[in-house]
């Protein structure tokens, strides 16, 4: 009975340090991965320097690995979300390695950018705060935090982020040209949305802290 005992313990100190070891993202890898394959469009830090390219600093861990995944077409299936670029990047790329990016990514201090158009900081703080009642469209605020924090894995952290970046996402969820939101969420919202309303509230989460 003790030998049971001691051998069924064993068994579960080992599966237990497996499992650890199983979880624990490979930072150094994912450090020269950054610096060599992530560097010219996101920065080695992930304070990227052109607005095409999201800032991945400080963004939340669970979100950036969901993102990455959804860039490659896993057992030969299309990629949830396509984009040429980055389906090339991860093409090389195992979960392992993703998870190693997405944690060495997060745990960087985001050097955020500001808000640029005092013109519309009222119409982008209004949407932010209170959404467009008239259009059925829900603050943004809900779902991405008072401060633009956002929740990890579902919805991405806004604040600090360039607003070119987050208006392009906005016209992609509206035009077809990105479809990976949970439960069409974010096409919904930006059918309802015009040209303007998009701009303006991008451009107040810039300036959120």
């Amino acid at each position: 009975m003790i030998k049971r005992s001691l051998l069924l313990s064993s068994l579960l100190l080992v599966a237990g340090g497996l499992q650890a070891q199983d979880q624990a993202p490979d930072l150094a890898k994912a450090k020269q991965t950054a610096e060599t394959i992530c560097v010219a469009c996101h920065g080695a830090d992930g304070n990227s320097q052109l607005s095409a390219n999201p800032k991945l600093a400080g963004q939340h861990e669970d979100y950036l690995y969901k993102q990455l995944r959804e860039f490659k077409g896993w057992d030969g299936n299309k990629p949830a979300r396509e984009n040429a670029v980055m389906t090339a990047m991860v093409a090389g790329l195992e979960d392992a390695d993703m998870k190693g990016l997405a944690k060495y990514f997060a745990s960087f201090e985001l050097q955020p950018e500001p808000a640029k158009n005092l013109e519309t900081i009222e119409l982008g703080q209004k949407i932010w705060r209170a959404g467009i009642a008239s259009k059925g469209v829900p603050a943004c605020a809900a779902c991405h935090g008072p401060a633009g924090a956002g929740l990890p894995a579902q919805y991405p952290r806004l604040s600090g982020q360039f607003a070119e970046y987050t208006e392009a996402q906005l016209k992609a969820f509206r035009d077809g040209g990105r479809d990976n939101d949970p439960n069409r969420m974010m096409r919904m919202i930006a059918l309802k949305m015009t040209d303007a309303e998009m701009k303006a509230v991008a451009d107040f989460a810039a300036g959120l802290r």
